[in-house]
């Protein structure tokens, strides 16, 4: 069976009927005018976006060591914090104004420069609220034990916390609020003898990187400083092993010199200590 060809005016009209390519000319504006002011906006919202992202890193970066360096106070910190991460939301809102204007084929470069921009806003943005976001729903609290009801006690670190804001009382309230918030952190049972017990904690203690201050076999405790790593926070650490009939028990407390809410550094603290303990 054979296919009727095309007669008369349909066979003329018929090429002008199949769909034609699009051509570079056809995606683009008829206005050379128009062209030209979006090269324009893009190449300036990229270029900007890039400066905005690159103080903002900046600035983020600067915060904890500006602190630590006492250039600044812990409040000028947290504000240039603060600023930084602002700053980086409105250059990705700048970068992907760069990137959402309409494709125009000599415009490649700001693209690439206005991407290059959102990955750093995105960087710096990101982490502080991630952080900002799970705090939320954490206790407001800075004192973190897996005895609540009889916390180990701090004594070696006690002349390095003069001056801390943060007392070494325990609250009851606290102990309230971290079974809310943190109900996993818990002593930790191990079936060996409390000398061996008290070996395995402090070569944990000693991996964990942090600075031990006191080892006490005599009373079975030792006692360390954790400093983080922006803003150079010290925290304390208190570990005691206690015997049992079939084994010990293994008790730790950390602690924030300085702040209301810990933001769940001290509960992380204690988890990752009891896991290398664990892996000892």
């Amino acid at each position: 069976m054979t296919t009727p060809r095309p007669s008369g005016v349909v066979a003329l009209l018929a090429p002008s009927l199949r769909p034609r390519p699009a051509t570079q000319a056809s995606m683009s504006s008829t206005n050379p005018r128009l062209d030209e002011i979006r090269i324009g906006a893009s190449a300036v919202c990229a270029w900007l976006a890039l400066f905005v992202g690159l103080v903002s890193a900046a600035s983020a970066l600067l915060a904890g060591p500006g602190y630590r360096a006492e250039l600044l106070t812990l409040s000028e910190g947290f504000t240039l914090m603060r600023w930084a991460v602002y700053g980086a939301i409105g250059g990705a809102f700048l970068a992907l104004l760069g990137i959402g204007l309409p494709p125009v084929a000599r415009r490649a470069r700001a693209r690439m420069i206005a991407v290059l921009a959102l990955l750093i806003c995105i960087g710096v943005a990101v982490p502080p609220l991630r952080l900002y976001q799970s705090a939320q729903g954490l206790p407001k609290i800075h004192d973190i034990s897996t005895d609540t009801s009889d916390p180990p006690a701090f004594v070696a670190v006690l002349p390095r916390r003069q001056g801390a804001r943060n007392p070494v009382d325990y609250r009851p309230e606290t102990a309230l609020l971290q079974q809310r918030g943190y109900p996993d952190i818990a002593p930790q049972w191990l079936q060996v003898s409390p000398g061996e017990a008290f070996a395995r904690a402090e070569l944990a203690a000693r991996a964990m990187g942090w600075l031990v201050v006191d080892v006490a076999p005599g009373a079975l405790r030792i006692e360390a400083t954790d400093t983080t790593l922006l803003f150079g926070f010290k925290d304390d650490i208190v570990i005691r092993v206690r015997p049992q009939e079939q084994g010990s028990i293994i008790d730790v407390r950390s602690m924030s010199r300085i702040g209301v809410s810990d933001m769940g550094t001290n509960a992380k603290r204690i988890r990752a200590f009891l896991k290398k303990l664990a892996a000892v």
